[in-house]
């Protein structure tokens, strides 16, 4: 299945006691394909991936990619900072029918590059689903750099990358040096403007549980060469944007979609609800934006 460019790291709904919402996991996840999504990253940071179990995660890449069936891919957060589990974990999510596999870099451990080389290669090698190398330095302390991207970029299924960096001069040289029909999506909403333009393939976001329709048609309208049309629904959107991620994400978009009356519950902990200011900052935006995401009478 081909891989969208606007894809949405899907929030894990919980109950009101703190279990794993499936049902409304299912609704969310047809809800964001309704509203500009092409498809869905499923137990990535933002589904709080840290506090799910093995068990939990399985259900949650079945019974998504379930209800979504052919209409969109469904891509697995199945990475992990032991290289052995990451590639138990990937098999195991091949197995439950999703589409592709996204693979953080090891957080913790700080490989140098010759070990994340290593340790994405060993994964891929393991399965046969496309697979997509996950680059945010902000949260596992370590960058991966644009030789290693590009080196990883000769491996057959690992088809792209989602780069967090927020340094354009690398992900530029990613897309100059990659192997062809290589893929970059911005892992920053801030950032998916100027990595499209540069030639990136789209973006996995945060914001579009809120505004997908809106993002959709920037990059779109971005890909036709309407520069100027994109950069204005960029300017329009980045306030909400700042505000989605004031403080911990994805802190502030389940707050936001609960504030919306589109229930996604509580935070599992060390998560836990926006302070004060953030909540008024959240509440403010949200009052001054379109939102696209189809909300319960």
């Amino acid at each position: 299945m081909e891989l969208g460019r606007v894809l949405t790291a899907m929030l894990t709904p919980f109950t009101p006691d703190g279990a794993v919402d499936y049902a409304q996991a299912k609704r969310l996840a047809i809800a964001l394909l309704d509203s500009g999504s092409d498809g869905l990253v499923v137990t990535g940071t933002t589904g709080e991936a840290p506090t799910l179990s093995m068990p939990e995660k399985m259900r949650l890449w079945s019974d998504v990619k379930e209800v979504v069936g052919d209409r969109a891919p469904v891509i697995a957060g199945a990475g992990d900072n032991c290289t052995a589990d990451s590639v138990e974990f990937s098999r195991e999510a091949a197995r439950t029918g999703v589409d592709a596999i996204l693979l953080t870099v090891p957080y913790y451990n700080k490989p140098t590059q010759e070990g994340m080389y290593r340790h994405f290669a060993a994964i891929a090698d393991a399965v046969e689903l496309p697979c997509i190398p996950y680059n945010i330095p902000g949260r596992t302390g370590v960058n991966m750099t644009a030789d290693t991207t590009v080196r990883l970029s000769r491996i057959g299924n690992i088809v792209g990358v989602k780069e967090s960096s927020g340094d354009m001069a690398q992900i530029a040289a990613i897309i100059e040096g990659a192997a062809p029909g290589f893929k970059i999506w911005s892992g920053n909403d801030e950032d998916t403007f100027g990595i499209v333009a540069l030639g990136g393939w789209g973006v996995i976001s945060v914001a579009t549980h809120l505004v997908g329709r809106q993002i959709s048609e920037m990059v779109a309208h971005q890909l036709a060469g309407r520069g100027a049309e994109a950069a204005a629904i960029q300017r329009r959107l980045l306030p909400l944007i700042d505000a989605l991620f004031c403080t911990t994400s994805p802190i502030p978009v389940k707050y936001a979609l609960n504030q919306l009356g589109f229930e996604v519950g509580p935070f599992r902990l060390p998560l836990c609800e926006p302070d004060e200011a953030s909540a008024a900052r959240i509440a403010g935006e949200l009052r001054r934006h379109k939102i696209d995401l189809p909300l319960p009478v």
